[in-house]
């Protein structure tokens, strides 16, 4: 499958950062500001077009272990115990007083594994936060530390320091002072040196006057790439667990939806670019619901109707954020359109059958069907006679296709 990688991150960053935001109090778009400011000083360092789609793509995941360190952080309201971390190696040269960035970072580090950058990008979440002079949470000192990662590391702090998006003249002076009191300490010469040469304020001014995206597009080729299916399914299932993790009561949802289009893909036979196609539609599908407060999702009793407007409007922002990747209009079609029903009353666009394709209705149905068969904070998982049960009175209602309820009753069968 073809996909432009970068400009998926893009399209995606929005929802990255509005979660970041909600549970973690960080300013809005911090992590486009990182990828803009990293740009600035690769591109002044001499990075070839691919590193700096790579090192962008990397700013923009900075952060990526956010939601799901949050959720295992505070299992059970007590703190996981660090010697459980996947990287023994790692757990044991943690510093006093750094575990919870060495659990973001760890994490973060395992998960980019699944995106397949097209240069090595080993140890540059893992130490992001490293310090030239050893004081990080690893305590791994400048020399061993990745130049991308260090590249990161000084837009991250800048960033959260000071905030570019409302920086001006005087501010961006100020806080280059700030900067140089940390030579040797927290930065390395090279890279304080070069955030005064390639950040400068006419380019700040510039992404605050059109976007940050839009500054990119400006400056940044990209370029589509041909991924085989495992790279396209580990791309899923990095997304997946974020979308995820985003709350407990969907934790492995989104991937067991991918998990069953794919199967019933092969059910009816679609061709191998379309399995893979659907099967990226179905871990996508809820990618909205990073846009919606944890308040809501969360929520163990009923809705209001302001609040379950709300929760809809979750299907409307994965057609949205899909629609900014080049050539997926199928896919975002499918993903978007699992809450249609074919009378017209479902949501977000109020599609009657003959607007819908069979992809559609396929993905709208296994969706219902992985939901049923999922515990949440407001009912319990449902056994197969209701699971099927419920199914077959929502075809007598006209909201899914028998057909499709049929041979997925016939799959799924125990």
């Amino acid at each position: 499958m073809k996909l432009n990688l970068t400009k998926t991150l893009y399209a995606l960053s929005n929802a990255l950062d509005t979660v970041q935001k909600e549970m973690g109090g960080i300013s809005n778009a911090h992590g486009k500001h990182v990828a803009v400011l990293s740009y600035l000083i690769g591109e002044g360092l001499g990075y070839d077009n691919v590193k700096l789609n790579d090192l962008v793509g990397l700013a923009i995941l900075h952060d990526n272990a956010f939601t799901e360190y949050v959720r295992e952080e505070y299992n059970n309201g007590e703190l996981l115990d660090y010697e459980e971390l996947k990287n023994e190696s790692v757990s044991k040269c943690v510093r006093e007083g750094f575990l919870k960035e060495a659990r973001h970072n760890v994490v973060g580090e395992d998960n980019i594994r699944l995106i397949p950058f097209s240069t090595d990008v080993k140890n540059v979440i893992l130490y992001h936060h490293e310090n030239a002079n050893g004081t990080g949470p690893l305590g791994i000192k400048e020399a061993d530390t990745p130049e991308m990662a260090q590249i990161i590391h000084i837009a991250d702090i800048f960033d959260v320091m000071f905030d570019i998006k409302i920086m001006d003249k005087n501010l961006l002076d100020k806080a280059i002072d700030r900067i140089k009191t940390f030579e040797g300490s927290l930065f390395s010469k090279k890279m304080v040196q070069s955030f005064i040469k390639y950040i400068t304020y006419e380019d700040i001014e510039h992404m605050q006057n059109i976007g940050e995206i839009p500054f990119l597009n400006e400056r940044l080729t990209t370029y589509e790439k041909d991924y085989t299916d495992d790279e396209i399914k580990n791309i899923c299932e990095f997304f997946g667990k974020i979308i995820d993790y985003k709350s407990s009561t969907t934790k492995n949802h989104s991937l067991g939806v991918a998990k069953k289009c794919m199967e019933m893909a092969d059910y009816y036979h679609f061709n191998k670019e379309k399995r893979i196609r659907f099967y990226f539609a179905g871990a996508f599908h809820d990618i909205g619901k990073l846009m919606v407060t944890n308040d809501i999702l969360e929520k163990p009793g009923s809705l209001t109707s302001i609040e379950y407007n709300r929760i809809k409007n979750h299907a409307y922002w994965t057609y949205k954020l899909l629609s900014d990747i080049p050539n997926i209009e199928d896919i975002r079609d499918w993903a978007s359109r699992h809450h249609e029903k074919l009378n017209g009353s479902g949501y977000p666009f109020g599609l009657k059958e003959a607007d819908l394709s069979f992809e559609d209705k396929l993905l709208a149905v296994i969706d219902i069907y992985q939901a049923l068969i999922e515990k949440r904070s407001y009912k319990k998982e449902f056994n197969e006679y209701d699971t099927f049960a419920i199914l077959r009175q929502m075809v007598k209602d006209n909201f899914i296709d028998g057909r499709i309820v049929n041979d997925l009753i016939k799959v799924y069968k125990k």
